[in-house]
């Protein structure tokens, strides 16, 4: 019932365009602009705004080839007044030369200008109470064996033929929409590739990370913002107990590693326990949630039990009890979702990107991040209209449903 409710629905906002208004023209001409990217001559039939729908359909059909997938977007584009009827579609060779002239600036302007996080107050599994909840992850992607790949993104370990490129996004949990991404090498950690994107976060947020994110670096640059952080850590951080709290969680200190004197360490130690104030680049104060998972893992407190080790900028168990912020974090497992509905659904399991130059690579992968964020955004409106969760609306089915309609000009309407 759900599902045919949602579906209907989904049908509907589909064919009102506003799974096109997450990506309205006037930014995207606005960013073609800015990027210097605007066609040198009228008349063009391909120019830089029709490019960039291109992209994104070449996202939503990575099955077909250029030529298919542009004859499909030809009508939708002629309903835009973006098509005339007497041009015929081009050869993949002009739509590579369309794309290596567009390059990636505009489409990662763009990305960068309209993914924001898209759930409403009333959005089922969003918030931990005023904090809208986020995550970071990553996930590696193939591109084709060339030269200039190879030098930029380098290889997998174990002797990949392929190229790797590394991909760390922040999502919303609620809705699986990404709002930031960076791209990085093959070898680099989602730590170093992530440090970009910590600098920029939303304040009201409370963002999710697991334990391969954490540094002190990374912590005050994620926080600095306003952003309540709820990160994994691993097992061996040092974290000295400073006060025990009602709820069965402490309050503890991270130093600076770097800080070898155990006299230097035992007085910021003091200092953080008696309240006075700390360099944060020396040292700073968290909350410590801990608690086992029966049956994963072993630790020696719990044989058969995994031991998870979670820290926090909200320091006050009257804002956020330890059991909701242990619930909360496994609000993180939204975002890989996220990434098998980019992997799995929209790309195909094991398929390997189209672009053999590497500008081109980071223009087509955020081609994908536009075209789910979209889709994400529709889900997100539809479920919350419906009054349920949005993981209750299946991606593939909605992808389906987007497919069929490419044709409708008003399924895609800027």
């Amino acid at each position: 019932m759900v599902q045919r409710l949602v579906r209907g629905l989904l049908t509907d906002w589909i064919s009102l365009g506003v799974l096109a208004s997450s990506v309205p023209r006037d930014v995207v001409d606005e960013v073609v602009a800015v990027t210097g990217r605007a066609a040198r001559r009228s008349g063009g039939k391909l120019p830089p705004h029709v490019v960039v729908y291109f992209v994104m359909a070449l996202a939503l059909f990575a099955d077909e080839d250029y030529e298919e997938v542009a004859a499909r977007l030809a009508g939708t584009l002629l309903g835009w007044g973006c098509w005339d009827g007497a041009w015929s579609v081009p050869t993949s060779g002009g739509l590579t030369q369309a794309r290596q002239r567009l390059g990636s600036a505009p489409v990662v302007e763009l990305f960068d200008r309209v993914a924001v996080p898209v759930a409403s107050e009333l959005t089922r599994g969003a918030w931990l109470g005023p904090w809208r909840l986020m995550a970071i992850d990553g996930f590696e992607w193939d591109a084709p064996d060339s030269e200039e790949n190879a030098a930029r993104f380098g290889f997998g370990s174990g002797g990949a033929a392929l190229s790797k490129v590394r991909v760390v996004t922040v999502s919303e949990c609620g809705s699986h929409a990404v709002v930031a991404a960076a791209v990085g090498r093959a070898g680099q950690g989602e730590l170093t590739v992530a440090r970009g994107l910590l600098t920029g976060l939303g304040g009201g947020w409370l963002l999710l990370a697991d334990r391969n994110f954490y540094s002190l670096a990374n912590w005050n640059a994620a926080r600095r913002g306003g952003t309540q952080l709820l990160w994994r850590v691993k097992s061996g951080l040092l974290l000295p107990v400073l006060r025990e709290l009602p709820d069965g969680s402490y309050r503890s200190v991270l130093i600076n590693p770097k800080i070898q004197s155990r006299f230097r360490r035992r007085d910021l130690q003091a200092a953080a326990a008696a309240g006075a104030g700390l360099d944060p680049d020396e040292a700073v104060v968290v909350r410590v949630v801990e608690y086992t998972v029966p049956d994963r893992g072993s630790s020696d407190r719990e044989p058969g039990a995994e031991v998870i080790r979670l820290i926090t900028t909200i320091v006050d168990p009257a804002a956020a009890a330890a059991t909701q912020l242990a619930a909360a974090y496994h609000d993180r497992w939204e975002h890989e979702t996220g990434n098998d509905q980019l992997k799995t659904h929209l790309r195909g399991p094991g398929r390997v990107l189209r672009s053999k130059s590497p500008d081109l690579v980071v223009q087509e992968i955020y081609g994908y991040l536009l075209t789910h964020y979209a889709i994400s955004a529709l889900i997100c409106h539809a479920a919350t209209e419906a009054g349920i969760d949005p993981d209750r609306v299946k991606f593939l089915r909605t992808v389906r449903i987007v497919r069929r309609r490419i044709d409708d000009p008003a399924a895609f309407s800027p």
